[in-house]
């Protein structure tokens, strides 16, 4: 029998083999570029899972591929990028899966913002009247209000989000936008200021449980650069107890049945506020981490979720791990990858921290300002997240992360870098 993943997050694949094999069943990837997941790859023994190299945004094509799967049983669709893909072959394949309308929903973040609004879940809406006419900007001005923030529907990796903090960044920003490819349309919701957070959650049957809360340290303002995390924040029962209510009301809200999710959300003066709500589970190393910060493999509810099972995740006792920290290792300046030095450094210093390649020497790394430009990631491992992160930051400035400029006279600016 197979469970097939329409690509997939850089890191986590082993996992996925070794849960597809304990429950029965092989795995099959159908990936535009294998060398994408060639850490993962290398690890994993010759012949553990099928590989199919095919354009994973031609859905005709992926339907086909997949109709001559031997015992097609579930399909895995965990990037943001290819969640609509995931959910038409779903549809037309009439396998196990949140209904198609439900996560159109999660990828429109102004519809779900306004979506939460109706039901008293955040006190902002969303505006898609954005533009560089007085008028649109009068009316952004008086609904939304200053600070807001201007991004993309469809967005991905803090990609196309600008913060505008007075008027003069407004007009900054709107230019700016004007000139970008993006993947939905643009909107304005209002900046909630304090600490930034991802819920990971597994809900099942409208029933939700939180697995746990990652930190989420971004770059100073203006840019949502994400820099470091750690899982699990240890909040308090009363608060984690009430987090855990707010967000299964976050998620009925949006009809969000079944499934991970991975909620980003700021902890305001006033309470929990809504970044996006992500129908997947975290990427980078979180889903690592939650592995082994949990003491469990979480990619077998994957797998389970996929086959249209309860996964047992939603009732098991947890034996629980280390905590985990890990900070995304960014080079100082745009150009062509060419390597990291300190790596023998790692070796010795406390929490066991390691390494995890994300680019390849040559690789170019144009932006410097979202997830884009992270050519890999230091992990560590601690007795509380906050020792994990320090024990992580420390083996992080141990390290350092090169470029070349790029090839050319005077080489060439990095645009939005």
């Amino acid at each position: 029998m197979t469970v097939a993943c329409l690509e997939s997050l850089t890191f986590g694949l082993g996992h996925l083999v070794r849960a597809a094999d304990l429950l029965g069943e092989r795995l099959l990837l159908l990936t535009r570029d294998p060398a994408y997941y060639a850490y993962e790859l290398d690890r994993l023994p010759a012949g553990a899972l099928d590989v199919v190299v095919t354009d994973t945004f031609d859905v005709e094509r992926a339907a086909g591929l997949l109709r001559r799967a031997p015992g097609l049983r579930g399909l895995i669709s965990s990037t943001d990028t290819w969640t609509l893909a995931g959910a038409d072959l779903t549809d037309r394949l009439g396998l196990p899966g949140l209904d198609p309308a439900v996560l159109r929903l999660t990828r429109d973040k102004a519809a779900v913002r306004n979506r939460l609004h109706e039901a008293g879940l955040t006190r902002g809406r969303a505006l898609l009247s954005v533009g560089q006419d007085c008028e649109a900007r009068r009316l952004l001005l008086k609904e939304v209000g200053l600070p807001l923030v201007l991004k993309d529907t469809a967005g991905t990796g803090s990609q196309n989000v600008w913060l505008v903090r007075d008027e003069g960044e407004l007009d900054e920003a709107l230019a700016e936008a004007s000139g970008r490819e993006l993947k939905g349309r643009l909107f304005a919701e209002p900046y909630f200021s304090g600490p930034v957070y991802s819920a990971e959650t597994l809900t099942w049957d409208s029933r939700t449980r939180l697995l746990g809360v990652s930190s989420r340290l971004m770059s100073p303002e203006p840019r949502f650069r994400e820099e470091i995390t750690a899982f699990p924040v240890a909040f308090p029962g009363p608060q984690r107890t009430s987090l855990e209510r707010w967000l299964d009301r976050v998620l009925a809200a949006i009809d969000y049945t079944d499934r991970f999710a991975h909620v980003e959300f700021v902890l305001t003066a006033d309470g929990p506020e809504v970044v996006e709500v992500n129908p997947r589970i975290g990427g980078a190393l979180v889903g690592e981490g939650m592995c082994r910060a949990l003491g469990v493999n979480v990619y077998e509810a994957m797998i389970e979720a996929a086959l249209g099972r309860r996964p047992q995740l939603m009732d098991a006792d947890l034996p629980g791990g280390p905590a985990v920290a890990f900070v995304l290792g960014y080079p100082a300046a745009p150009g062509v990858f060419t390597g990291v030095t300190g790596l023998d450094r790692l070796t010795g210093m406390p929490g066991t921290p390691a390494w995890y390649p994300v680019k390849q020497a040559g690789d170019p790394v144009e932006h410097l300002g979202d997830s884009r430009g992270y050519a890999g990631i230091v992990y560590a491992e601690a007795e509380t997240a906050e020792l994990a992160t320090h024990r992580a930051v420390a083996a992080a400035g141990a390290l350092r992360v090169l470029t070349d400029p790029f090839p050319g006279p005077a080489g060439r600016e990095a645009p939005g870098g």
